[in-house]
């Protein structure tokens, strides 16, 4: 993999027990180093991750810092005891297996003191390494399948994703749009049916409720994807790269359904899954998605693409400015709908806003 992308991976295993927090690395030369924490147990690293998580989807603390206490505490936790051996090994690209009960920690926030983790390396969940596909293909000049729904029927509108599916599809012949009424299982299934698209990006509504796969779903135009429906896409013959779930909680599952649609969609055969970790911002989310696709074609893995998209986010290079939504890629600035336009200043550096969204599945 190295030769092909250029990047050095290590897998980390989380595993919490009781009376203490183990790391389990594993290095690309196949050496597996174990590093046992001993004051760290499973009550006090959850209390500290479930504080972390509030902290930053907390809507009255979208202006200030209070997450880095907590952001800081992790980090020692869970990456200090291993990065003597990162740095070694010269490792750029992080694929965590987390524990049951931490699989929403949003671990791109988290924060040595002086920057985010993010910052320094390429993330990505995975549900096991038996489910991992390790074959590389390049996602340069492939053809995009775009769907989504701005307009519901009990649901409130996403006026931002008109012009996320035109953004992400802009200077491109390869992408194709299919919107609100052409939204539809019959037609996804019929478009996979006449070109096998290798990326599919929904953006949408969608709900996950633990316990109940019946219960958990994407909205469609006129029909709702259940969890348990994922397998009746068969998403995995032709593969299809990367499924884009640009909607809220799309990697939130439980003991069950291990980080939800995204967990079920590489148990299904899809490679890689960008998805949610909470209810996300639909402008924050057109500007992800935005820098996201201008770097896909442009560098090496999708993770990085990921990683760029949310260092520029974080950086304060991702704004709204006078009804106008400003991005560092090549798609330059984007007038924003009327339902939209009256937003005269907005920044999204605070992690609320970029780190919701993480790579599950191969990071390549």
């Amino acid at each position: 993999m190295h030769h092909q992308t250029g990047k050095k991976s290590a897998v980390i295993y989380v595993k919490v027990h009781q009376d203490q927090l183990q790391l389990i690395l594993f290095t690309p030369d196949g050496q597996s180093i174990l590093k046992t924490i001993y004051q760290v147990n499973r009550e006090k690293l959850w209390e500290v991750a479930i504080q972390f998580y509030l902290d930053i989807t907390d809507s009255k603390k979208r202006n200030n810092h209070d997450y880095l206490p907590t952001a800081k505490k992790l980090y020692n936790w869970l990456i200090s005891p291993i990065s003597a051996e990162l740095e070694a090994a010269n490792i750029d690209t992080l694929l965590f297996s987390m524990d049951a009960g931490f699989r929403l920690l949003p671990l791109a926030a988290l924060h040595d003191g002086k920057q985010f983790l993010i910052e320094k390396y390429n993330i990505s969940l995975i549900p096991s390494v038996s489910l991992m596909n390790s074959n590389y293909n390049s996602l340069k000049n492939t053809k995009l399948l775009a769907m989504g729904a701005s307009k519901f029927s009990n649901k409130p509108p996403l006026p931002a994703v008109p012009v996320e599916l035109k953004a992400i599809t802009k200077n491109s012949q390869q992408g194709n749009i299919f919107l609100n009424e052409e939204f539809t299982r019959k037609n996804l299934i019929n478009q996979r049916q006449n070109y096998p698209y290798p990326i599919i990006h929904l953006a949408t509504h969608a709900e996950f409720r633990a316990g109940n796969a019946n219960k958990s779903y994407i909205q469609l135009w006129n029909d709702k994807l259940h969890l348990h429906q994922m397998r009746d896409l068969k998403l995995n013959n032709p593969q299809v790269e990367l499924l884009v779930l640009s909607a809220c909680r799309t990697a939130v599952g439980d003991k069950n359904s291990e980080l939800g649609f995204a967990g079920l969609a590489i148990a299904t055969g899809v490679k890689s899954a960008l998805a949610s970790l909470w209810l996300v911002n639909d402008e924050a989310t057109l500007g992800l998605m935005t820098e996201f696709y201008s770097y896909l074609g442009n560098v090496s893995i999708k993770a990085e693409a990921l990683r760029e998209a949310q260092i520029a986010m974080l950086k304060g290079k991702v704004v709204i400015e006078n009804g106008i939504l400003k991005v560092s890629g090549s798609r330059g600035e984007m007038p924003l709908p009327p339902e939209l336009a009256q937003m005269n200043q907005k920044n999204f550096s605070h992690p609320y806003y970029w780190a919701g969204f993480t790579m599950v599945g191969s990071p390549w």
